[in-house]
């Protein structure tokens, strides 16, 4: 049978996984494949380091050069993480003709074009199905399973840590300072969690996602990024009243012409009735809506050790494969389509609205406030004042129609200032799925 040399950059929590997949289930692979994958170098940043997962010390380096310009190694897979030292990695080994496998978000969305662009100079091929949502095969779905579909929505829930905490901050009625140590302590959520509850790799994630539905490259310095610092056990709770359900959402629609893209990540009231909002605690989902297949769900663990690996396993059997049979390319991850996108201002966006306040106590307030909205042409459909709230200040919960972002945020920046208004105005946007 004929194998394929591999080489591994990275022995931290993703290499150590996919050493530990091949070990138990390369036969398998090479069995279904064909051709079989043979593990011979693996670049480590200290030798010396414990490690839960013991490599053969024969095949370990501390210099990543050793692995990627060894011309017996056929095929790498950069698993360290990060956008400086990863991005030379992969530029090394393109510019040598060798296919490599990514599981780096981040380094995708920071050089993604850059690196794209050497892959089909140099004649081979980078795979990143690892790079968006664990073990969820929803970057060959995108790029092969759908290529007869335009895609005019795609929403995605891809981030655990953030998914994790409002999960339990809607079923426990906690507080989210409260669920993020909580998150910390579990190994959840890193210190600092920035980069998760900020939305930033939800931003990498859904930029990635939104460049294959579309077909242009998406900068990242375009994509509106909220986090969830800001929602509250009260948006938690009156969401549900209401009928919904908060999630963080990476959002890619088409806008009115084909050629507008909003690609956004920000928190979402979403209709309990839909099914994203049952994707609970860790689990990642991404609802893809096609022109000609409908509507269709992927769903599973978005992180973790193993989910990652199976996704690397699955981008090096297709690397092994391409290069037993020469293919240089398949169908390429960024092509044109029928014109140039563009990804559209968040102020151009549509939205419905949940916005909360706390207003002083007194009358008058109500009526201040909507005269705002109503000079701007925003509709309300719906105001919640609940009774039982002890002191000055208490909550006023608005369900606004369908405006502009930018509008909306005017209008709220007006009704900040009132003098009745007591702190900043939350407004959380509402998707209907239409």
């Amino acid at each position: 049978m004929q194998h394929v040399n591999l080489g591994i950059v990275g022995g931290g929590t993703v290499g150590s996984g996919v050493y530990e997949a091949l070990q138990r289930n390369g036969t398998l692979m090479a069995s279904r494949l064909g051709v079989g994958l043979k593990l011979v170098r693996i670049a480590v940043r200290d030798l010396k380091k414990a490690r839960a997962t013991k490599f053969p010390r024969e095949l370990l380096t501390a210099d990543w050069r050793e692995v990627v310009c060894d011309p017996d190694v056929h095929l790498v897979a950069e698993l360290i993480g990060g956008t400086t030292t990863a991005r030379e990695v992969v530029l090394t080994a393109l510019k040598l003709g060798k296919p490599v496998v990514t599981a780096n978000k981040a380094l995708l969305s920071a050089h993604g074009e850059e690196l794209f662009a050497a892959a089909e100079k140099y004649g081979t091929n980078l795979y990143y199905e690892a790079s968006v949502a664990g073990g969820i095969p929803i970057i060959k779905a995108l790029r092969e399973g759908f290529v007869g579909n335009r895609i005019p929505a795609l929403y995605g829930i891809v981030n655990g840590t953030c998914n994790y905490i409002l999960t339990r901050m809607k079923l426990e009625g906690a507080n989210f300072a409260d669920v993020l140590a909580d998150a910390q302590k579990l190994g959840y959520a890193e210190t600092p969690p920035d980069l998760d509850i900020d939305g930033h790799d939800a931003a990498h994630k859904t930029g990635i996602l939104a460049s294959l539905a579309h077909g242009f490259w998406v900068n990242p310095k375009d994509i509106h990024v909220e986090g969830i610092r800001h929602i509250s056990a009260l948006d938690i709770k009156y969401a549900g009243e209401l009928g919904y359900t908060i999630k963080l959402l990476g959002t890619v629609k088409q806008l009115a012409g084909r050629c507008r893209v909003q690609v956004s990540v920000y928190p979402t009231l979403v209709p309990n009735s839909h099914v994203l909002a049952s994707v609970n605690h860790s689990f990642n989902a991404v609802f893809v809506r096609g022109d000609v297949v409908g509507d269709a769900l992927f769903y599973g663990r978005g992180a973790g050790k193993d989910p990652t690996a199976s996704a690397v396993l699955s981008d090096l059997a297709d690397a092994a494969l391409d290069l037993k049979t020469g293919t240089k390319n398949r169908i390429p991850p960024f092509s044109p389509h029928e014109c140039a996108g563009t990804v559209a201002p968040i102020e151009e966006v549509v939205s419905r609205y949940f916005v909360r306040m706390d207003v002083a106590d007194k009358p008058g307030v109500l009526a201040m406030v909507a005269t705002i909205f109503g000079a701007a042409n925003i509709g309300i459909s719906s105001v919640i004042q609940p009774e039982g709230h002890e002191g000055n200040v208490v909550p006023l919960i608005f369900m606004l129609h369908d405006a502009t972002n930018g509008v909306a945020m005017k209008a709220l920046a007006q009704i900040a200032k009132l003098p009745a208004i007591k702190g900043r105005p939350v407004m959380i946007r509402v998707e209907t799925f239409e």
